[in-house]
């Protein structure tokens, strides 16, 4: 049976990464810091290839896809973009956190929106259209492997949407210019919407180990690079 093969990864490390800033619509460009592990990255491991490849359009997604696929004509999609976090954008959660309305946020995510940003909700319903058009647009095009580059956020609400075995938005953080591969099956997407997690990238974890070494793997990826709290760096 014919099935399809999406691979997502983070961006490379930008300058708002390092400050620890909320960085959503806003075009922070990749530090030298991030340009040498990408390129450090690329050197150490074999990243895998695709038909297709699709890029959130801020410069940080484009340059890593730049970067780490050299002969890439990149797609670029709107809707893989970041969480837009309003007039809180550039700012740390320390300058915010006297802020009512932030700490409201923190608590009611959902519901309640940065102003003139998005609600988590509203962050999700963008990122899950957006990925079922493109993998429909996968389907009735034959095309099987595609790889993405995109955000934090981005990646974690997808997998936490779709992705098999199922896990919290938490569990899937990755580090910078790292992701999963998720495998598509026609009729397991058809009848339930959802999809198997069957690698991390770039690390030699393949399909053939039991399907929860995965989750394990993201869970201690996501406390190694940022711990549960820290949501922020995207």
């Amino acid at each position: 049976m014919k099935s399809y093969l999406i691979h997502f990864i983070r961006h490379g490390i930008t300058e708002g990464n390092l400050l620890g800033q909320y960085i959503g619509r806003t075009d922070s460009p990749l530090s030298v810091q991030g340009i040498e592990h990408l390129n450090q990255l690329r050197c150490e491991y074999e990243y895998p290839k695709a038909q297709v490849y699709y890029s959130s359009p801020l410069s940080r997604c484009v340059d890593t896809l730049g970067i780490l696929y050299p002969e890439a004509k990149p797609v670029l999609v709107d809707g893989l973009r970041e969480c837009d976090f309003g007039d809180w954008e550039g700012k740390t959660a320390k300058e915010l956190e006297t802020d009512p309305a932030f700490l409201n946020w923190m608590e009611n995510q959902q519901q309640v929106s940065p102003p003139n940003g998005e609600t988590s909700q509203q962050f999700a319903y963008r990122v899950c259209s957006t990925f079922e058009k493109l993998v429909e647009e996968m389907m009735s095009s034959g095309t099987t492997s595609a790889v993405m580059v995109t955000h934090g956020g981005t990646i974690m609400t997808i997998l936490a949407a779709y992705g098999l075995p199922k896990a919290s938005f938490y569990d899937w953080m990755t580090e910078n210019g790292r992701g999963y591969t998720l495998r598509i099956t026609p009729g397991l997407w058809m009848r339930s919407m959802v999809a198997e997690v069957i690698a991390t990238i770039p690390d030699n974890t393949t399909g053939e180990q039991r399907q929860h070494t995965v989750v394990d793997l993201a869970r201690e990826a996501a406390n190694r690079a940022y711990g549960r709290e820290e949501d922020s760096e995207n």
